[in-house]
């Protein structure tokens, strides 16, 4: 017994030694490349197809692999995950949940204007897990408890791993503990634990494989979101539809008799009918729901006794409303987090790119330098001299980059999920992310989008000199 105390205690010695190594250190393990284009063919072999590298780099408590490093670790710097390297005139990043597809993206477009040979790349956190999608592949990787990496069992993956049950990806929503694909084709896939029937398929069990969502839409869907325990998916006509766990906070916006049908959850997916307007992005929160219309104006329901449906007050509720304070400005992005909200100003104001928030501050994660909740939305005024391109939130933590490839964090900082070592455990004003300089002949860091999760975060950068 003596002895296996020892052993125990010489394992968790080094353990603990391995993980505070890899919170001082880079990693030195070489960053695999997971996409190049196909060869192609040219009439002068001494050309070559003109490509951008691009770079994942997560940061943040790893635990659960979630950081895609290969190991349990904590890295306070944004680390290297993955290479790629794009076609330089025909990438560009894939939708997001809360952003209208009609916002260009700081990526490039395809010179001859065929976006069906556009390469698109993004990436999504969950709670516990990560991926990546590029050219119509996923990646994932993370904890796999409840099935939610989709490879028909339940274990984890420390490294980005390719999902085989897929190759028309257009984009993904990460959950509590599932997951969700829209196809190129406008199907849904979902699965992982399906116990509030976030899953759709009328089942309140895991399902370790994707399955496809059998909704009563008549039209492709074109958009899709999801929290941790409902999700929500656009059709090209911009109807609403939401399934998942309600338990009497209204945040799938259904209305009275159209509730959870088992365990404070309904698995089958219902059409938002008290919006009347067509709907261009959807975001979930924790216990509530925000819709942003075509028109640029945002619309949100559910729990609200943190402010986090931005109207003055904690009346919440299942009807969706409008956010009045916002009727006078375009919206193109939004982003909601566990008890609060973003925003982001469009082309068509004169205060472009303009981040405003509201809910609950206690972590910090409203930006506005103090721990108060705001309860309608207001300017982050310590960005107003940036032009803040993107936005992400996770569940007390928030993001913006910046039209300058710049990236600021602000909020929760316990698991070093906002990358600069240092800091107090709430930091309530944004601070930018710093990247450490390597000697592997790329250009500088250009971030294009950033996802948060519960502990950890990734960014996609361009390493272009151009």
């Amino acid at each position: 017994m003596s002895f296996l105390r020892l052993r125990h205690r010489r394992c968790t010695t080094l353990l603990t030694h391995h993980i505070a190594f890899s919170t001082t250190t880079a990693t030195s393990r070489k960053v695999p490349v997971l996409y190049k284009p196909d060869t192609v063919s040219v009439t002068d072999q001494n050309d070559a197809l003109p490509t951008t590298p691009l770079q994942l780099l997560s940061w943040g408590r790893g635990a659960s692999g979630q950081l895609g490093g290969g190991i349990e670790e904590i890295r306070l710097y944004p680390t290297p995950v993955a290479d790629l390297l794009v076609p330089s005139s025909s990438f560009t990043l894939s939708p997001t949940p809360g952003r209208s597809c009609s916002v260009p993206t700081s990526s490039k477009s395809d010179v001859n204007g065929d976006s069906g040979s556009l390469v698109e790349v993004g990436i999504s956190c969950g709670l516990f897990h990560s991926s990546l999608v590029v050219d119509g592949k996923l990646w994932i990787w993370g904890k796999g408890d409840g099935g939610r990496l989709g490879f028909g069992h339940e274990n984890p993956a420390f490294v980005p791993t390719l999902n085989p049950h897929f190759d028309s990806v257009k984009s993904v929503a990460l959950g509590g503990l599932h997951s969700a694909v829209l196809t190129s084709q406008g199907e849904v896939f979902t699965w992982g634990y399906g116990g509030f029937g976030a899953l759709g398929h009328s089942v309140y069990h895991r399902e370790l494989l994707p399955r496809m969502v059998e909704g009563s839409w008549s039209r492709k869907i074109s958009h899709i979101a999801t929290s941790g325990t409902h999700t929500a998916a656009i059709t090209e006509s911009g109807e609403l539809y939401t399934w998942g766990r309600d338990e009497g906070d209204g945040r799938l916006g259904l209305g009275p008799g159209r509730g959870p049908n088992e365990g404070g959850g309904l698995s089958i997916p219902s059409k938002v009918n008290a919006l009347k307007v067509p709907v261009a992005a959807v975001s979930c929160g924790g216990f509530f729901t925000m819709a942003l219309t075509e028109d640029g104006k945002v619309w949100n329901w559910g729990a609200n006794s943190n402010y986090e449906l931005g109207r003055g007050d904690k009346v919440g509720g299942w009807k969706p409303n409008i956010v009045s304070s916002l009727e006078d400005v375009r919206i193109i992005q939004i982003a909601s987090g566990g008890y609060h909200s973003l925003a982001l100003t469009g082309t068509l104001t004169t205060d472009e790119g303009r981040v405003l928030s509201w809910g609950h501050g206690g972590h910090g994660q409203l930006g506005h330098s103090s721990l108060e909740n705001q309860k309608i939305p207001a300017v982050i005024k310590a960005l107003a001299d940036q032009r803040v391109i993107y936005i992400a939130c996770g569940g007390s933590t928030s993001a913006a980059v910046t039209d300058e490839g710049k990236l600021f964090m602000w909020g929760n900082t316990k698991d070093s999920q906002l990358g600069v070592p240092g800091l107090p455990e709430v930091q309530p004003s944004p601070v930018m992310v710093e990247f450490l300089t390597e000697d592997d002949g790329l250009g500088p860091h250009n971030v294009l989008s950033v996802v948060v999760g519960a502990s950890h975060a990734m960014c996609l950068v361009s390493r272009s000199n151009s």
